[in-house]
C-alpha cells in the first residue's frame, strides 16, 4: 500500500543523494568565497536542473528527476518539509529580550520598513506591465500583493547567518534588525495568505472572504500563541510528559506538525504553523532547552532537509527560457532602493547617524530564505508564473549577497554598526570558528 518499487527506490536516492550532495558542495564554495550558503545551494538546482543539465542534456535530466512517474511528488514532499523545517528554524531565532530603546526602535522600523515599502510595491503593481506575468489563477489583485510582500520582506534566517559567521550575533545591530525580519515578516505571511485566498476562491472573491481571510490567518496566529504559550510553559518539563521525556527533538517536532496540519486545514498557509510554533519555543521554554531545541532542529535541518528545500527551488528554475534580465535588473533596483530608502529614511527620522542608518537600510534588505518561500507559494498558488517565480528567487538571492558583503567590510573596517556596539569584538562563531577583526574606535 504504502511500498514503491525496488527501482523507484534507488532511483529517487541517487537522484535526491547527487542533489543533496551537489547543494552542500556548492553551498561550501560559496560559503569559501564569503556569499550565503544559500545561494550555492539554490545554485546546485540551476547545475542539475533545466537551467544548465536540462538544456545541455535534457534526456540525463528527465531521467535522473523524472525517472518514474511518482518521483517528481517525492521530491515534492521533501520541498515541503524542508519549507516547513526552514520556518521552525526562523521562528526559534525570534528575539525575546529588549530594553525601553530597543522596542522603541525595532517599532519604527516595523512601521518605517513595512508599510511605505508595501505602498510602493503595490503602486508599482500599476507601472510594471504584470499582465506577461499572471499565473494560471489570472488574478491580478493577488499578483500585486505579492509584489507589495517581495519589496517589503526580510530574511531572518540569511540575515542571522551572516551575523553568526562575522560573529556579531551578540551586538544591538544584530537584535534589532532580527526582531524587526520577525515582526514584519508575520504581518506579511498573513498578507501571503490573503493573496492565496484570492488566488483560489477566484472570481468568486468578496470583502466578506477577504476580512475572513485575514481574520482566521490572525486569529490562528494568536490563538496559537496564547494557548501553545500556556502549553509549552506548563505542560513541556514535566514527568508526566512522556512524549518529551521518550524525545525532545520528537516532541516539538509534533507539535510543529500538528500546527502546520491545524494551519492548512483552516486554509492559511501550513508555514504559518511551523513559524509560530518555533517563536512559542523560543519565548516560553528556558533559555536551555531552547538553545538545545536549536541545535537539534538545525543539525537535521540544514544538513538534509533545508538544502535539499533550495536546491528543489533551484530545479523549478529555467533561466535559459523564462527569465527576463532586462526586466529583472529594473525590478532589482526598484526593490533594493525602495526597501533601503525607506529604512534609512526611518532611522533617520530616529536620529540615527547616517551609517547606522545606511547599515539598517542594507541589512534589512535581504530577503533571502523568506523571499524564496513567498516566490514558492505564490508559484504554487498559480498567482505567478515560472517567469516570475525565477525573477523573485533571483531577487531574493543578490539582496542575501550584499548585506553580508558590505556588513563584512564595516566590521573589518571598525567601523560602529549602531549606537551600543562601539569597541565591539567579534564573537567566536557557533562552529567554534572566528575571524580576526579590527576592534571598533
Amino acid at each position: 500500500m504504502f511500498s514503491l518499487t525496488s527501482f523507484e527506490i534507488s532511483h529517487f536516492l541517487l537522484a535526491m543523494g547527487c542533489l543533496l550532495a551537489m547543494a552542500h558542495l556548492l553551498g561550501y564554495l560559496a560559503e569559501r568565497i564569503y556569499i550565503p550558503r544559500v545561494i550555492g545551494e539554490v545554485a546546485a538546482g540551476l547545475v542539475l536542473g533545466p537551467t544548465l543539465l536540462g538544456h545541455l542534456f535534457p534526456d540525463v535530466f528527465k531521467w535522473l528527476f523524472l525517472g518514474f512517474e511518482t518521483e517528481h511528488k517525492l521530491f515534492g514532499l521533501l520541498y515541503q518539509l524542508g519549507l516547513l523545517m526552514l520556518m521552525f528554524c526562523s521562528g526559534l531565532k525570534f528575539q525575546t529580550k529588549f530594553n525601553r530603546d530597543d522596542i522603541k526602535m525595532t517599532s519604527a522600523l516595523v512601521i518605517g520598513a513595512t508599510i511605505p515599502a508595501f505602498i510602493v510595491g503595490w503602486f508599482a503593481a500599476d507601472v510594471f506591465n504584470i499582465s506577461p506575468y499572471l499565473g494560471t489563477a489570472n488574478n491580478p489583485l493577488a499578483m500585486k500583493i505579492v509584489i507589495a510582500i517581495s519589496i517589503a520582506i526580510t530574511s531572518i534566517p540569511v540575515i542571522s547567518k551572516i551575523f553568526n559567521d562575522l560573529g556579531i550575533m551578540h551586538t544591538r545591530f544584530a537584535k534589532i534588525v532580527i526582531a524587526c525580519a520577525g515582526i514584519h515578516d508575520i504581518l506579511l505571511w498573513v498578507a501571503l495568505g490573503f493573496a492565496t485566498a484570492i488566488a483560489s476562491n477566484g472570481a468568486g472573491f468578496s470583502s466578506g472572504i477577504a476580512l475572513k481571510s485575514i481574520g482566521v490567518s490572525f486569529g490562528f496566529i494568536v490563538g496559537t500563541f496564547i494557548v501553545g504559550y500556556f502549553l509549552f510553559k506548563h505542560l513541556t518539563i514535566i514527568k508526566q510528559n512522556i512524549l518529551f521525556r521518550s524525545s525532545n527533538l520528537g516532541y516539538f517536532l509534533f507539535i510543529m506538525f500538528i500546527l502546520a496540519s491545524l494551519a492548512g486545514n483552516l486554509h492559511v498557509e501550513t508555514i504559518f504553523g511551523a513559524l509560530i510554533a518555533g517563536i512559542i519555543a523560543k519565548v516560553a521554554l528556558p533559555k536551555a532547552v531552547s538553545e538545545r531545541l536549536e541545535q537539534g532542529v538545525s543539525n537535521i535541518s540544514f544538513s538534509w532537509f533545508i538544502p535539499i528545500y533550495f536546491a528543489t527551488v533551484g530545479l523549478q528554475l529555467d533561466l535559459v527560457r523564462h527569465f527576463n534580465p532586462l526586466f529583472f535588473l529594473a525590478y532589482f533596483l526598484f526593490a533594493t532602493l525602495t526597501q533601503t530608502l525607506a529604512v534609512y529614511l526611518t532611522s533617520r527620522a530616529m536620529k540615527q547617524d547616517t551609517l547606522t542608518s545606511f547599515n539598517l537600510g542594507v541589512a534589512i534588505n535581504d530577503r533571502g530564505g523568506p523571499g524564496i518561500v513567498l516566490s514558492s507559494v505564490a508559484y504554487a498558488a498559480g498567482i505567478i508564473n515560472q517567469e516570475f517565480f525565477a525573477i523573485l528567487v533571483m531577487l531574493a538571492l543578490i539582496t542575501s549577497w550584499i548585506p553580508g558583503t558590505w556588513l563584512r567590510f564595516v566590521v573589518n573596517k571598525g567601523w560602529r554598526l549602531m549606537p551600543g556596539d562601539e569597541n565591539l569584538i567579534p564573537q567566536p562563531r557557533s562552529d567554534g570558528k572566528i575571524k580576526s577583526f579590527n576592534k571598533s574606535v
